[in-house]
């Protein structure tokens, strides 16, 4: 039993519904096979209290004034950490959360993909500009079949599917079964997720000039990612990044049935090696990943792919480069639905994690609530 659910109720099917995910966003492996990726394995030092953060001046999600601690019990945060000069100075934790253990965090997983590419671009073994199926042959006679690696980065491909996180009859139920998130349909043979994604078809216009946020570009780069590196991806993170950014946890990616991370949304990672991962990017990679790269992220991406596609109310002027996003303030963010947030405000120097469990899978409301909150506690006001 937890203070709101009954575990034995939880299963496969509903794991992903609001309380029981005050849980499950915490035991993932509980429920989804999963690949271990390795930090450092060291103690962490003591947690550091929310301090003057917790009062400052925001708006609350019913638009009042609120203090910042009030808005993240408001908003289902779970764990809230705040980085400044590459020192943890600020903390939080809802009482069933757990700091010391990894929280999914959805889409984030994306922006850890990239930064992936980012060292093998480094080391001169992939090319953004390359065909997809230079690496994944398997692609021909799919949406894919046409585009490039930094289409497939910067979500310019034309893609004939829904994201539809609410969907249980459509082409998301079926992607979310091959990934192993949601049971298999009986009568029906199990599908991994590559072979899902190899069927998806184009819909009609170029690649490369509407920001389309579809999540299932992102597995196939995480595949191309893993086929650049000759290694698997969760054992090339580990080696390539987790460790040299300074993980002190270990971390998880969810996996199909063949043994797929899934590169779009399964990692977990606890809040402090997240800020980690936050400094890296707020100090220009620190050598791991080229500087150019990230560099890249702030000024590379298409602002007029960006106002023309579907996330464009939620960062006025901004653009999205090689699954992160530029707010057209200066920041950068990673972003997963459910809540979960890196903030890298490159003006204060700091950088913020959220990772909550938020009821419903994204609320454009909500969003700018936490933009303004994030951008208030980051700058100090």
């Amino acid at each position: 039993m937890t203070d709101t659910f009954d575990r034995r109720t939880v299963t496969l099917a509903n794991w992903r519904t609001f309380p029981a995910t005050r849980f499950t966003y915490q035991h993932v492996s509980e429920f989804v096979p999963v690949a271990l990726i390795r930090g450092n394995r060291q103690a962490e030092a003591p947690a550091v209290p929310l301090g003057p953060a917790a009062d400052i001046a925001v708006a609350g999600t019913d638009g009042r004034a609120a203090t910042f601690e009030t808005f993240l019990a408001q908003s289902n945060t779970d764990l809230f950490v705040l980085m400044r000069g590459g020192r943890i100075v600020s903390e939080w934790a809802a009482p069933h959360a757990d700091p010391g253990l990894p929280h999914l965090m959805f889409s984030v997983t994306k922006s850890v993909n990239a930064l992936m590419a980012g060292v093998l671009v480094g080391q001169e073994r992939l090319d953004l500009a390359q065909p997809i199926l230079s690496l994944i042959p398997e692609a021909a006679g799919s949406a894919y079949a046409d585009a490039t690696l930094q289409q497939l980065f910067d979500m310019t491909i034309s893609l004939d599917f829904v994201e539809d996180y609410l969907d249980t009859k459509g082409a998301f139920i079926r992607y979310r079964r091959s990934m192993g998130w949601a049971p298999q349909k009986e009568g029906e043979a199990v599908e991994d997720l590559l072979s899902f994604l190899v069927t998806l078809p184009r819909k009609p216009g170029n690649h490369g000039e509407i920001h389309a946020y579809r999540s299932p570009n992102t597995d196939l780069a995480g595949v191309a990612v893993e086929r650049a590196a000759g290694r698997r991806w969760a054992d090339f993170l580990s080696q390539a990044l987790w460790k040299p950014l300074g993980a002190t946890s270990d971390a998880t990616v969810t996996v199909d049935p063949l043994g797929t991370a899934r590169a779009a949304g399964g990692m977990s990672a606890t809040a402090r090696d997240l800020a980690r991962m936050g400094q890296l990017v707020l100090e220009g990679g620190r050598g791991i990943v080229p500087s150019a790269f990230i560099d890249d992220l702030a000024t590379g991406g298409s602002r007029s792919a960006w106002a023309s596609g579907d996330q464009a109310p939620l960062f006025p002027g901004g653009s999205y480069r090689n699954y992160w996003y530029e707010t057209g303030e200066g920041e950068l963010a990673a972003i997963g639905i459910h809540g979960q947030w890196i903030w890298v405000d490159r003006q204060s120097g700091s950088v913020a994690v959220k990772l909550s469990s938020q009821d419903m899978p994204s609320d454009l409301a909500l969003d700018h609530a936490i933009v303004a909150a994030l951008r208030a506690v980051c700058r100090g006001r």
